[in-house]
């Protein structure tokens, strides 16, 4: 499979792959829409190091367009769809309800649809780990119920995936379905807490800490994480779904300490009620992904962290 179309390819994860997948040597096709709901020259930005690359195509426009959509498939002979593009964020979508669910169904249902038209049936879909709500059994794996979203986004993750499944069902596509655990690292996106803490407690800014500080996330470095996608690449057959995490858990309080003797001053809290929709706690059981594609997390937190500073240092972001 030597061309691969990247939706969602501008963003946090999907710059990140296209990188790897050209050091790789694959024809790499970038679908990004540069929406509005971060500034968009961070979006050009993480495409610097791909934008001259001979592999490199990028297409602006929405995947919920199907002529938009016919025009890239057409235009290029694509072995496998890596589907990224989404509305993201949890508490955004309470606000917007009917925007995430177009956006993150009905798009992935049109994807679905020009695939089919044109005779490309492997596909990786880039799920979230909200699906599991507050799933009182951890860790979570893959065959825990999911039937009680808290949450908007969730609900239109767990949807889409359905649809992933109706089509392996019915048309006989290749699709792996992966639940992605809270991913930080170089390039995230403005909006998540690990970016907000450390530039906040750079900048001697005031951080919002929501409820009492125990809540739990399974934090997952984009470097392993597109490890994974990688590995589910070369093992795609059939329909699977799959968790990709760090496995271990770090708390809302113990983030803000580390982050605080990472760079050396203290953070400045407000704090605020628990927000809804917010799960209590992630914590991925990785035992299929280890198995089955070889998936093997290398940062730890504190490595994580390490690394995401030294980047946006770096950077001077």
């Amino acid at each position: 499979m030597n061309t691969v179309l990247v939706t969602g390819g501008a963003g946090f994860i999907g710059s990140n792959l296209c990188d790897r997948l050209l050091g790789l040597s694959y024809r790499v096709i970038c679908v990004d829409n540069f929406d509005d709901f971060y500034a968009t020259d961070i979006k050009k930005r993480n495409l610097s190091n791909c934008i001259t690359h001979n592999n490199f195509k990028l297409y602006t426009g929405d995947i919920r367009d199907a002529a938009f959509l016919d025009d890239v498939f057409t235009g290029n002979s694509i072995d496998i769809v890596i589907h990224l593009a989404s509305k993201a964020g949890v508490r955004p979508s309470i606000a917007n309800p009917q925007q995430y669910y177009d956006v993150n169904v009905n798009g992935t249902l049109s994807l679905l649809e020009t695939m089919r038209n044109h005779r490309c049936t492997n596909l990786i879909f880039s799920s979230s780990s909200s699906v599991y709500g507050n799933n009182k059994k951890v860790p979570f794996s893959e065959t825990d119920n999911v039937d009680f979203p808290i949450s908007p986004y969730a609900a239109s993750k767990k949807a889409a995936e359905l649809l992933c499944h109706t089509y392996y069902h019915l048309h006989g596509f290749n699709i792996f379905c992966l639940r992605l655990f809270t991913v930080y690292g170089p390039r995230q996106r403005p909006d998540l807490a690990i970016h907000k803490f450390v530039r906040s407690i750079s900048d001697n800014q005031i951080i919002p800490f929501y409820g009492d500080g125990s809540s739990e996330r399974d934090y997952t470095h984009v470097f392993d994480i597109c490890d994974g996608i990688l590995s589910a690449i070369s093992h795609l057959k059939g329909f699977e779904i799959f968790n990709l995490g760090g496995s271990q858990t770090t708390s809302l309080k113990n983030l803000v300490t580390l982050i605080e003797e990472l760079l050396g001053k203290k953070a400045i809290i407000q704090h605020l009620p628990a927000q809804k929709g917010d799960v209590v706690k992630t914590y991925a059981d990785i035992s299929k992904s280890r198995q089955q594609l070889g998936y093997s997390p290398k940062f730890d937190m504190r490595q994580g962290l390490i690394n995401y500073v030294d980047w946006l240092k770096s950077n001077d972001l």
